[in-house]
């Protein structure tokens, strides 16, 4: 047997496979798996076994997580575990992606490139306050109040750091050790350009090199060490990077000073100054390791900045609530809320949860996640959503998405999934990489043999630097950066403006659409169809018996034009009857058995579905309407046309104006409706659109883009319905209105949180800016490596005596990735 269910509490790979090991030890499972983007688990077993015994072991395993059957979408409190505020996921991934989407469960360096992994960004971090007891640390509770030992009042607690914070004063301490040992070996090695070295008063070369190579290790085997353990790491697993580079250029001066020291017989005069000293290069060193940390520390910092988009949402969810109980108002944490609760929301508060109001009228800045500046007017039965800001009325809400379903958490989940993920472009900067760091350390013995043969006096002096200097020059780092940088900041903003952008290759790919498909209604329209007439056809029938039909066969459908219809047989009062053997034809209508006579409502194909002839008479009729952009459904009683009904769906003002923005940018706009052709072409005509096609169903508009794509064209889809999800999917971007249906929503690449088509225009607009900052990144990381590395390797000094210093390459190194992030963070300023 396999059943499926569904799982509530994961949140990362790391659930996925503990919920999966849980449930595989269960008596009489053989196999369970568990799928983390549809929080469901499949599992299969020997004979059946009760959701409870499931339930049961879940249970046991701590609570963190519940499982229930399909579509019944309980929402069950979960036990979760306390987190301080400030606090990210616990999952960790690599900045420059060099596993893809791959994540950690704890942070580190990244095994491929030795970068530092970075934290993902969770909701809970700003939705609860604790409080605990200064005499009693061990007392935590999730509201002020007196401690229960000594009653002393309870003290808020302290934020806890985030990992990526954590980092940064971690590697601020080491850069501060750093410095402090740097800096004396610095002035002793350049005291030697004195031509009378007072230090040389106090004592003999030789010994101030040992007080060099004192000073220098804790800042090799400190401060710098982790440098030189990627290294090791690089080269064991071969995975070569910017740290094998610096690992073996730094690695190599200091080893050679301290031979130097040791065993200055085995080394020729060359090497050795007046005094008979080896030349040693312990400030050669420990400066360029001080500098790369300086590097790695801006970086720290610049990475933080990436990711402010989301920081900024998170700031949008509320600490607390207030809740109706009883007709008492009760102060409440975010997580105390559960499904179907009445909250109040006073003038200026942030909305807790996403819901519905039940009392009251009141406006609603709902800027930070849709991007529009102008309040939107909200009554009784409207949507408001976690996180937007209430204006100057009260009013009461009903509770029916909290955690993790509301529309703020689930944004942040979509921009933390989005900039991890990939962009097909950094194939070319990964090609590139793989070869770099070999092709670097053989420019480096090239130079060493070239200074040697051709050099002049000291020769190994001269090609021992320039050999180094090429070494720490050389940033495979940045071109690395380059990609992943942008996608992260470009995503946050669209995050900010209202467009979430799935993963990288969806902005990759906006940039190069050519054509754009839209569909009709509710996408070009505003999706709120009203009832404007009720026809009849037969005499037997009057207008407000065809309405009862209709209401009674539609109250079954969940289709915008069905709840238009039944809202209006309300209002009219019209009498719903007993339907039986209900069914949706998708495309055509809708059909039941009602008073023991077949009904089926829908367009023409619906009829001819059900056997119903309708005649020239009846289209004429129903042309006028349609010419006015109405949409006209027919209504058969046992197999005869009976009546009709017409529904006016108002364009939307914004509709006009982003199709003719992207017709400016080149874009070819189609529209593809299943309305009939007379609707379509009043719409096209309004819209000033030169394509449309009508009377289309879902398998037609999936061969449209297949017919368009083979024509080398590339396609965006737009639509908010179910019978969009497969051209959604077929599509080269399919890009869903947030006011649509979940499936039309899973199957897109963006969502458009207003369901607005001048969203299109905005994701549009990004992408373009994030596809051009991606190459300014490319471009600048292969021209600074390109012209970098010969200067190192001192192809100027024949001509103009130029000779490029390590430690000058070190700073150039550290600040070539830093230049990279910061161009990435230019995207945050750019108006889409």
């Amino acid at each position: 047997m396999k059943h499926t269910y569904h799982i509530h509490g994961m949140t990362c790979n790391g659930c996925r496979s503990h919920v999966e090991e849980t449930l595989s030890k269960v008596e009489g499972v053989s196999k369970a798996s568990v799928d983390l983007e549809k929080a469901e688990a499949t599992i299969e077993m020997e004979s059946h076994i009760p959701i409870e015994r499931f339930q049961e072991a879940l249970k046991k395993d701590g609570g963190k997580y519940s499982i229930h059957k399909l579509g019944e979408h309980l929402h069950t409190k979960v036990e979760k575990e306390k987190q301080p505020k400030g606090k990210g996921t616990g999952t960790f991934y690599c900045p420059m992606h060099c596993e893809g989407d791959k994540i950690y469960d704890k942070p580190g360096d990244c095994p491929v490139c030795g970068m530092d992994l970075v934290e993902e960004q969770n909701l809970s971090t700003t939705s609860s306050e604790q409080w605990t007891c200064p005499m009693h640390p061990e007392i935590i509770k999730d509201e002020a109040g007196a401690c229960p030992k000594c009653g002393m009042d309870l003290v808020p607690m302290e934020a806890d750091s985030s990992a990526e914070e954590k980092t940064y004063k971690k590697l601020f301490k080491k850069f501060k050790i750093a410095v402090v040992f740097t800096l004396p070996i610095f002035l002793i090695a350049m005291s030697e350009m004195l031509s009378n070295n007072p230090l040389y008063d106090i004592m003999e070369q030789k010994y101030w090199n040992w007080i060099q190579f004192a000073l220098s290790i804790p800042v090799v085997f400190y401060a710098t060490w982790m440098f030189f353990e990627r290294a090791y790491k690089s080269i064991k697993t071969w995975n070569l990077n910017m740290f094998t580079l610096i690992g073996i250029g730094a690695g190599v001066a200091w080893l050679f000073s301290v031979f130097g020291m040791f065993f200055p017989d085995i080394f020729p005069s060359q090497f050795k100054t007046e005094s008979g000293a080896v030349h040693v290069y312990f400030e050669a060193a420990t400066v360029i390791l001080t500098l790369v940390l300086l590097g790695q520390l801006l970086e720290a910092r610049a990475h933080s900045k990436t990711n402010s988009a989301v920081k900024e949402l998170l700031k949008l969810a509320p600490n607390k609530a207030i809740k109706v109980v009883d007709g008492e108002d009760v102060e409440v944490t975010i997580d105390a809320i559960e499904l179907n609760d009445i909250l109040k929301v006073k003038p200026g508060d942030k909305i807790p949860v996403d819901g519905s109001i039940t009392e009251g009228d009141t406006t609603i800045d709902e800027s930070m996640i849709t991007g529009e500046p102008i309040p939107v007017n909200k009554t009784v039965n409207d949507k408001v959503s976690s996180g937007t800001i209430n204006g100057n009325q009260s009013f009461l809400m009903k509770a029916e998405k909290v955690g993790s379903d509301t529309l703020l958490s689930q944004i942040i989940h979509m921009v933390n999934n989005a900039s991890r993920s990939r962009a097909p472009i950094q194939n070319l900067a990964d090609k590139v990489s793989g070869y770099f760091v070999p092709v670097v350390v053989i420019i480096s013995l090239l130079t060493f043999a070239v200074w040697a043969i051709w050099g002049p006096e000291p020769v190994y002096v001269y090609a021992f630097v320039n050999a180094i200097a090429v070494l720490i020059i050389a940033c495979p780092c940045a071109l690395g950066l380059a990609t992943p940088m942008s996608v992260m900041v470009g995503v946050g903003k669209g995050a900010q403006n209202g467009v979430l952008i799935k993963n990288a290759e969806a902005l990759e790919k906006m940039d190069k659409v050519t054509t754009l498909i839209v569909d009709k209604t509710g996408t070009i329209t505003e999706g709120k169809p009203t009832v404007e007439t009720v026809g009849s056809f037969d005499t037997g029938f009057s207008e407000s018996d065809i309405l009862e039909y209709i209401v009674s066969l539609n109250k079954n459908s969940e289709h915008p034009l069905a709840e238009a219809t039944v809202k209006y047989g309300k209002e009219q009062n019209a009498e719903i009857l007993k339907s039986e053997a209900f069914s949706a034809i998708t495309g055509k209508g809708v059909e039941a058995t009602i008073n023991n006579k077949k009904v089926a409502l829908g367009n023409p194909k619906m009829m001819d579905y059900a056997n119903a002839g309708i005649t020239l008479q009846m289209e004429e009729e129903a042309k006028v309407y349609q010419k006015q952009g109405k949409t006209v459904s027919y209504l058969s009683l046992d197999k005869k046309v009976t009546g009709y009904v017409v529904i006016g769906d108002k364009i939307k003002e914004t509709s006009a104006k982003a199709i003719k923005e992207l017709q400016d940018k080149g874009i070819e706009v189609i529209m593809l409706t299943g309305d009939n052709h007379d609707t379509a072409q009043a719409v096209a005509t309004e819209l000033n659109l030169t394509d449309f096609k009508a009377s289309m169903l879902p398998e037609d508009k999936l061969k449209e883009v297949e017919k368009l794509q083979e024509k080398g064209k590339v396609v965006a889809m737009a639509g908010d319905g179910i019978n969009d999800a497969p051209a959604l999917a077929k599509s080269d971007v399919g890009v869903a209105m947030g006011t649509g249906t979940d499936v039309a929503i899973e199957s897109a690449m963006i969502t458009l949180v207003k369901g607005d088509l001048h969203g299109i225009v905005k994701a549009r607009n990004l992408s373009h800016a994030v596809m051009k900052n991606i190459k300014q990144n490319l471009f600048f990381a292969l021209i600074y490596n390109t012209l970098g590395v010969p200067i190192a390797a001192g192809v100027l000094f024949p001509f103009f005596g130029i000779l490029l210093s390590p430690m000058i390459a070190a700073l150039a190194m550290s600040f070539s990735s830093v230049s990279v992030i910061a161009n990435a963070l230019r995207l945050r300023t750019i108006k889409v």
